[in-house]
């Protein structure tokens, strides 16, 4: 079987949630626990003959914020991130989000903290158990 390259630009932003934990590990019941992956199409090209897949070349885009709104990274004033999927080279929920996108297509994933940046998370500025949007 043969692996094809697919260049895909996908617009994505990615928001980050508390997941419902206090640093002495008790539960809060401020916001939403995350607890699965959930992919929503929001925008959706009319044709999509090709949709990718494990092994496809993805550039795309991406905004990184906190739920009260704080940009902790983006791509939009740079070059797309590259993504080859199965590479394991960005967190697993956006890696498997991104599996069966079309060219053009927008997506917005809710990313429970177990397929985003853990119980460490990514200190300075992603606490851990924290869930990601994107």
């Amino acid at each position: 079987m043969e692996n094809k390259t697919v260049f895909i630009l996908l617009w994505c932003t990615i928001f980050f949630c508390t997941a419902g934990a206090q640093s002495d590990g008790s539960e809060t019941h401020d916001e939403r626990v995350v607890e699965e992956l959930e992919i929503e199409s929001v925008v959706k090209p009319q044709q999509c003959s090709e949709t990718s897949a494990v092994g496809d070349t993805l550039h795309i885009h991406y905004t990184g914020k906190l739920m009260d709104g704080k940009v902790i990274d983006s791509s939009l004033s740079r070059d797309p991130l590259v993504v080859v999927l199965g590479k394991k080279t960005v967190i697993p929920g956006l890696e498997q989000s991104l599996l069966g996108v079309c060219v053009g297509e927008k997506i917005k994933a809710t990313i429970p903290p177990q397929l985003a940046y853990g119980k460490r998370g990514f200190p300075p500025n992603i606490p851990g158990r924290r869930a990601a949007q994107c």
